[in-house]
């Protein structure tokens, strides 16, 4: 009953904490809002045309597709690093485990994913 009642004070304190310091910082902070302050900055250059351009939405997918097969691999290292102890249960789980991550890798390699163009 103790441990609920350390994790409902810290939620609490944590929940008065976050938007207390905003506001605290509301206060002391100056605000003198321009229309210099308002515009568009980038980069230290000033912006013709609009800020919208439409990207190809296939170097999103190359860069999700990075990031997951990435952090899947990161996954690996522990499994490896205790492989000798663990014993043939660990092996068959790591075979399964890769070869879902091959068979992710075709799926996006047969819908097109990784093509630049």
């Amino acid at each position: 009953m103790l441990d609920y009642i350390f994790l409902a004070t810290f939620v609490a304190v944590g929940a008065i904490f976050v938007p207390g310091v905003v506001w605290l910082g509301s206060l002391f902070r100056p605000s003198r809002p321009s229309a210099v302050k308002s515009s568009t900055y980038e980069c230290g250059e000033t912006t013709i045309g609009t800020a919208w351009v439409q990207f190809n939405v296939g170097y999103y997918l190359f860069a999700l597709l990075f990031l997951v097969f990435d952090v899947e691999m990161i996954f690996l290292y522990p499994w490896a690093s205790v492989f000798t102890s663990i014993g043939v249960v660990a092996l068959i789980e790591g075979v399964i485990f890769i070869a879902i991550l091959a068979f992710g890798l075709l799926y996006a390699w047969k819908k097109g994913a990784l093509e630049w163009v």
